[in-house]
């Protein structure tokens, strides 16, 4: 197939150009050229922004389209009215529904709905809901048999967001851990690499419909992630604190400087899709503890910006102890 990949430098994107290169297809890349300038020598490069000149596209087609940068409902609707293919995937989020009430939901459980105009911009409260608009805008562009994968957490090499690569470089450390939050809630991960060639299967086999991209089943917590990463990584003597969540947001720590850490969100129950569709359909995930494994070798020397520093994460845990 002719496979034309929007956003296929980063993260994401760049396993799926290399699931579909491993696969034997022709991929063009469309991006704006600010990154991966290294990667994939020979693949065609189309630059352009999305935002603003999509004339690029104008009397080329495609078998297949893979749409891993859109966030606005006016982006997809744009590329449609510029792109000639006959197969459309986007790859959205679970943060598209609104808080599921049990564990287990499904693909058509309720979604997030924006009141108002359309925002311009993303925000934590408008990415869901515009999500969602870019979900019917594919569907109304492409029909029944666009694909519309919604992924949890995706972990794997090449993670410029660092979330789950910080927990697995900072319990390899080993030592005192602090562990945010309360253990119990719920988390699920999808390594970028399976995320990618299942997709690139599914275009292949000319699959259509929405489905979740999210393992384990629940229920698995956040507890159970990160013993998972201490019984693959952690030296003899690692030990993980949980410290309470009041405490932390007293203390203005966040989800930024704890990646993964909800801070009790009532949206954390996300973490808790039915992914056996996808399963069904092929989604074949690895093990965690490999993901782990693997994450650790390729990337044990990245750090994340705005997590905690070895000093404060001992003052944390000295104050934490230090509780009447």
């Amino acid at each position: 197939m002719r496979i034309l990949i929007v956003g296929g430098t980063r993260f994401v994107g760049r396993h799926i150009t290399e699931a579909a290169l491993a696969a034997g297809h022709e991929v063009s890349l469309l991006h704006r050229g600010r990154t991966g300038a290294e990667l994939f020598p020979g693949v065609e490069r189309l630059t352009a922004d999305r935002d603003a000149d999509l004339s690029v596209l104008r009397g080329r087609s495609w078998d297949a389209t893979v749409d891993v940068s859109a966030y606005l409902p006016a982006q997809v609707t744009a590329l449609s009215g510029a792109l000639s293919t006959g197969r459309y995937a986007f790859v959205s989020s679970t943060a598209v529904y609104r808080a599921p009430e049990a564990p287990g939901f499904t693909e058509d459980s309720p979604l997030a709905e924006l009141d108002g105009p359309v925002p311009e911009s993303v925000t934590n409260e408008t990415y869901g809901p515009l999500k969602v608009l870019c979900e019917r805008a594919a569907a109304d562009a492409f029909g029944a048999s666009a694909l519309v994968v919604r992924p949890t957490y995706v972990i794997g090499p090449d993670d410029y967001t660092g979330r789950f690569t910080y927990w697995v470089n900072r319990i390899a450390r080993g030592g005192e851990v602090l562990a945010p939050g309360d253990p119990a809630d719920p988390v699920q991960v999808v390594d970028a690499r399976d995320l990618a060639a299942w997709i690139v299967s599914m275009l292949e086999r000319e699959r259509g419909g929405v489905f979740h991209a999210a393992t384990p089943a629940p229920p698995f917590s956040f507890g159970d992630l990160l013993e998972t990463v201490a019984a693959e990584v952690g030296p003899a003597g690692t030990t993980l604190t949980w410290v309470g969540q009041d405490f932390l947001l007293a203390e203005g720590e966040s989800g930024r400087s704890l990646p993964l850490w909800s801070e009790g969100d009532a949206f954390r129950a996300v973490n808790t899709a039915d992914s056996s569709a996808a399963l069904a359909a092929g989604l074949d995930p690895r093990p965690l503890r490999r993901s782990i494994r693997e994450i650790r070798e390729a990337e044990s020397s990245f750090s994340v910006p705005g997590t905690l520093t070895p000093g404060r994460e001992a003052e944390l845990l000295s104050r934490w102890a230090a509780r009447p």
